[in-house]
């Protein structure tokens, strides 16, 4: 029995050893252990504001009416165009749109403030024409824009020219080629001086 004893002893310990041997270490010696995956997730950001973070007034119609300088990264493979989009959900529960662009190349990864001659504009709902309509943010309390960027397996095909690109006609368009989504929300409230 003391030899038994003994003899189990060695085993649990040899078992022990092979336990505490680093992860690092196992994949090195058997490559059939599965590695991690690392993903880095679809990221949308500015230069100019953090996610939930104040508008500057620059962006706005109180102020020079600029887009806003937008990057983004990890997009899913097989991306080859993106399209972005700025809309506002009202009190009313209406869907408010203020800038859209789209068939941007797939490798482009940033829009610089007040971009040209990258993908097509679309028709905003504030203006009803094509181009940027900054926010000017009416009525009393802070709003939230939500800037959206699409990562698209092919480009949107649109009929017609881009005056009639609404946000609905463009996420019709771009239902079954989004291959994943990033946002980035921003607030803005708009002072006025009391009488």
């Amino acid at each position: 029995m003391r030899f038994l004893s003994l003899g189990m002893l060695i085993m649990l310990g040899l078992f022990g050893m092979v336990v505490s041997l680093p992860v690092a270490h196992l994949h090195a010696q058997n490559s059939d252990v599965p590695k991690p995956l690392f993903q880095t997730a679809f990221t949308l950001r500015s230069s100019a504001v953090m996610d939930g973070g104040q508008l500057p007034k620059e962006y706005t119609g109180d102020g020079a009416s600029a887009t806003l300088p937008l990057e983004w990264g990890g997009a899913p493979t097989g991306t080859t165009r993106y399209a972005v989009i700025m809309h506002h959900i009202d009190r009313e529960s209406k869907t408010k749109c203020y800038w859209i662009l789209f068939n941007i190349p797939g490798d482009v990864t940033n829009l610089p403030q007040n971009v040209t001659s990258v993908g097509v504009l679309g028709n905003n709902s504030i203006t009803g024409a094509i181009g940027y309509a900054p926010p000017h943010s009416k009525g009393p309390g802070p709003k939230t824009y939500v800037y959206t960027v699409y990562a698209l397996s092919s480009p949107a095909q649109v009929d017609g020219i881009s005056s009639n690109v609404t946000r609905d006609v463009l996420l019709a368009a771009m239902h079954d080629h989004i291959l994943d989504t990033a946002e980035l929300h921003v607030v803005y409230t708009r002072f006025t001086m009391p009488l």
